[in-house]
């Protein structure tokens, strides 16, 4: 390889990691326009990386703009071992006292990834492979940390998300906003059967200032749920503050 040829190569990774970061803190996409903009690259250098990038799965164009991509998501799910490790003790004691299957997920905006899971031991049960990514708007890992962004991160993103899964899906801004404020005031968000048919789930932000917004989720089928809330809130709540102690100990 000829130094011209390796200096070229480098050059191009470089400008494909600055538009990564550039895409980093926005969720709700940008513009071909104002990513040029915001790199500051020529226009036609930043379509052919984007076109290169979004072709591993790297990003996502659509019509609201680009955006970060699921293969980028699953990479991430990846780096968190610290995290994980962490919490791993508090996950299995609580699967183990509510016999469900816990989910630990970080927030990447119009989705959250699993980074982490213990699966219930019944016969009857959810299960999703890790590095799956759900939507934000209509699961309980999903919504709760969507209630911890401020307004200006959802201003732009809440008209996003509009994929209906189920009957149960919530659709509409407005209703999605009344949501998040109930979810604020009553500390955890719940799903009945707005993801998939037959599962439900209740979730709770991990507040560490970490960096990452992380949440701690049961899964449950429907069948279980709702005769089972109370005690299930109350385990959830134990592990959340066992793994937010542990975290602020570092």
């Amino acid at each position: 390889m000829s130094a011209e040829t390796e200096s070229n190569g480098t050059q191009v990774i470089a400008r494909a990691a600055t538009i990564l970061r550039t895409l980093e803190d926005r969720p709700a996409g940008l513009s071909m326009s104002a990513l040029a903009k915001l790199t500051d690259l020529p226009r036609t250098t930043v379509h052919r990386l984007v076109t290169s990038l979004a072709a591993q799965q790297l990003l996502v164009q659509d019509s609201y703009g680009i955006k970060l991509g699921p293969a980028l998501a699953r990479l991430a799910a990846s780096a968190h071992t610290d995290i994980i490790a962490l919490a791993k003790p508090a996950m299995e004691t609580l699967g183990r006292r509510t016999r469900e299957t816990v989910d630990l997920c970080v927030w990447r905006g119009s989705h959250t990834v699993l980074v982490s899971q213990y699966l219930s031991d019944q016969e009857l049960r959810v299960s999703s492979p890790v590095s799956t990514a759900f939507p934000s708007h209509c699961t309980a890992h999903g919504k709760v940390l969507l209630a911890q962004q401020p307004d200006t991160v959802l201003e732009g993103l809440l008209p996003q998300l509009s994929e209906v899964r189920t009957a149960q899906t919530l659709q509409g801004v407005e209703k999605l906003q009344r949501m998040l404020q109930q979810i604020k005031r009553e500390g955890y968000a719940v799903d009945r059967e707005e993801h998939a048919r037959g599962v439900c789930g209740i979730a709770v932000a991990l507040l560490s200032g970490v960096g990452e917004p992380y949440a701690l989720a049961l899964a449950v089928p429907s069948i279980r749920f709702d005769e089972q809330f109370d005690r299930l809130l109350a385990a959830l709540m134990q592990a959340k503050a066992e793994i937010e102690a542990l975290m602020a100990r570092g």
